[in-house]
């Protein structure tokens, strides 16, 4: 771990309460939150203990919230930033993948294979940040606040996977168009099905296997019905907070520059546990490294990507993904979209889009 990322650790066990001095100036409100998953750690320890502790006790008890995880609404990914458009919900939380779809400027902060290690994950969602929040007020009418990872996103197969070649003709679970694209450069198929429905899709062979995060796949019971956890890393799925422009320009200077100061340490901190619960989950899940500290650890077979693995991803991602993806944006954006790309995550993981 770097020292960058090495420093946010200190951050690690809460956010701390930054009660402002001007506490009487901030206005008097009750927001309407909405979340990630309920059941995950992203929502247990991050989103749900900053807006239900952190925010009223800061701001004195002036700021409370309606805060719920999008699984207690029932609404999927792709549905939040439009009901946060729309002023359902004054601030929402969520992956930014689910929305990327429709924008893939937004889409390119988190492509699939571009990045392998967690300082760049890092430092790659703080220099396309601009650009996300750029798209985020012209899109959807929103101010960005964070943007924070859940644990780096794998394969867990229930299914023989060993290396990257027995992923030809299998299934496999994707959530954003990119990581589909990565799939069938692996001459797989991709299948986009709810999270919430992977596990009985995995029981029922309906897929061989899903991408999703370390922590996650534990706590969603994945390893019940998985027995290979393939640890070649798709991404570490770049995820937001983000404010309704109108309920944003109704507060008071104060306001904001309360919520600003709130948001940078929330940030710090999910940045830090996560970080933090990676390596576990996959304890979690195989049983192999350490004791699992959630719980009744699964039984997968753990298999690390071998050299020639690697070097397969890099060429997919080279002439696959990167490719795929520069088609889709030039065609909505033009080409600076590729340059402010490859300014920015290209420069940082090493690699270039290309212009079609």
């Amino acid at each position: 771990m770097g020292k960058t990322l090495a420093a946010l650790g200190a951050g690690i066990l809460s956010i701390g309460l930054l009660a402002s001095p001007a506490m009487a100036e901030l206005d008097q409100m009750n927001l309407k939150m909405v979340g990630t998953w309920g059941n995950l750690s992203n929502w247990k320890v991050n989103e749900g203990p900053f807006w239900n502790d952190t925010i009223p006790k800061a701001s004195g008890g002036k700021i409370t919230a309606n805060a719920v995880p999008q699984t207690d609404v029932g609404i999927k990914g792709f549905e939040v930033m439009r009901m946060l458009k729309i002023g359902v919900f004054d601030v929402a939380h969520g992956v930014v993948g689910y929305i990327a779809g429709e924008d893939p400027i937004v889409e390119g902060v988190d492509l699939a294979g571009v990045i392998q290690n967690w300082d760049d994950a890092k430092a790659s969602m703080d220099a396309y940040r601009p650009i996300v929040a750029k798209q985020f007020e012209e899109t959807y009418g929103a101010k960005l606040m964070a943007l924070y990872p859940f644990p780096s996103q794998m394969l867990w197969c229930n299914a023989d996977v060993n290396s990257a070649e027995d992923l030809a003709g299998k299934k496999v679970r994707v959530y954003t168009t990119s990581m589909g694209d990565l799939i069938e450069g692996l001459d797989a198929t991709s299948v986009t099905i709810a999270f919430a429905e992977v596990v009985p899709a995995l029981e029922k062979k309906v897929v061989d296997c899903g991408i999703t995060g370390t922590m996650p796949a534990y706590q969603a019971k994945w390893w019940q019905v998985a027995n290979h956890a393939y640890l070649m890393k798709v991404g570490y799925t770049a995820t937001f907070a983000a404010i309704n422009l109108n309920t944003w320009n109704r507060m008071s200077d104060e306001t904001k520059a309360f919520f600003e100061k709130q948001y940078a340490e929330f940030e710090k901190s999910a940045w830090a546990n996560n970080i933090a619960e990676d390596e576990m989950g996959i304890i979690c899940n195989t049983g192999v490294g350490g004791k699992c500290t959630e719980g009744e650890a699964g039984g997968m077979k753990k298999v690390e990507p071998s050299a020639a693995d690697n070097a397969k991803r890099k060429e997919i991602l080279e002439n696959v993904v990167l490719k795929r993806w520069a088609e889709r944006c030039v065609a909505k954006a033009g080409e600076k979209c590729i340059d402010d790309w490859n300014a920015t995550i290209g420069k940082i993981a090493g690699v270039a889009a290309t212009k079609p």
